[in-house]
């Protein structure tokens, strides 16, 4: 699988992605192909005290100890599969292996096919519905799973350093639009930028929400410059309908909007993203959680 994965990987900014599908369960189930790391038969864990409910164990991979998270527990599912697989993911720089039923295959999918899950009970952990011929495939929040069982990332989503007197009443004159699908990050980000005194946010549930909002604003640039009227953009990697690297793609290739720095701020960060984001003219890049590297930037470009 994971040789499989490198070779088909995207260029950047066609607002496609790839998915492995796996099953827990009789659910068909997702995951961003950029996340998986491999996918490797069940190894021997160790149990640690006091560890979280949805962790079975840890166990060492390649030298590299991780937690192994327990999808089915995760998902109130009853699973009797003998020969499991592990789904090996890298997120927010943290190793995690996700224990699942079966993995089947990998399909390329266009970000529109992606739609809103309907509000039921337990959907804030799913972040989209993939509607296949023969099924539905479901994408999981594996990053609310994260900070489940990591603390930590959320106290750096939250933890920042205290606004000198100085700097609040500048960050108060500035405007920024942000694109982030996850209710739950949006709802922190949000918070956490007007903790900082960035008290002017335009908050966007998806890239092509970010898109609309802001040619809106391109369009009546005639009466005030761009400029004046947002300073900066921080986009998600994974949204429904578009891509914040479709996004960032097209505001710099916009005559009007391509003044504005764009901060690519994911999960996703790492060394091939990184790049991805470099080739479609990202101002800068920060993978969740270090908001107060997000925050060290924006003041960078804007103040």
């Amino acid at each position: 699988m994971a040789n499989d994965k490198k070779g088909i990987l995207l260029e950047t900014g066609t607002n496609e992605f790839e998915i492995v599908e796996f099953t827990v369960g009789p659910t068909h189930y997702g995951i961003n192909v950029a996340k998986v790391r491999e996918v490797i038969n069940k190894l021997p864990v160790t149990l640690m005290p006091n560890s979280h409910s949805y962790v079975d164990g840890v166990f060492t991979l390649r030298g590299r100890v991780m937690p192994l998270v327990n999808l089915p527990r995760v998902l109130g599912i009853t699973s009797e599969t003998k020969n499991s697989k592990v789904i090996v993911s890298e997120l927010n720089n943290f190793f995690v292996g996700f224990l699942v039923d079966e993995v089947s295959r990998i399909h390329r999918i266009s970000w529109t096919e992606m739609e809103t899950p309907p509000s039921i009970s337990d959907s804030d952990m799913v972040v989209g519905i993939i509607k296949m011929t023969d099924k539905m495939v479901i994408l999981l929040d594996f990053e609310k799973i994260i900070s489940a069982i990591n603390p930590e990332i959320n106290r750096k989503l939250t933890n920042i350093p205290q606004v000198t007197k100085s700097l609040e009443p500048r960050r108060k004159q500035k405007t920024i639009l942000v694109a982030e699908d996850s209710a739950m990050l949006r709802d922190l980000l949000v918070d956490t930028l007007h903790t900082a005194g960035y008290t002017n946010i335009i908050a966007t549930v998806n890239g092509k929400d970010a898109w609309e909002h802001l040619q809106s604003i391109a369009a009546s640039h005639e009466e005030e410059p761009i400029e004046k009227k947002v300073q900066l953009v921080i986009t998600d990697i994974e949204m429904p309908q578009m891509d914040g690297h479709n996004l960032t793609s097209r505001i710099k290739k916009h005559d009007i909007l391509k003044k504005l720095p764009v901060i690519i701020f994911s999960s996703l960060i790492n060394e091939e993203m990184r790049r991805k984001g470099e080739s479609i003219g990202a101002t800068a890049q920060v993978s969740k959680p270090e908001i107060e590297q997000l925050i060290d930037l924006i003041d960078k470009y804007i103040l």
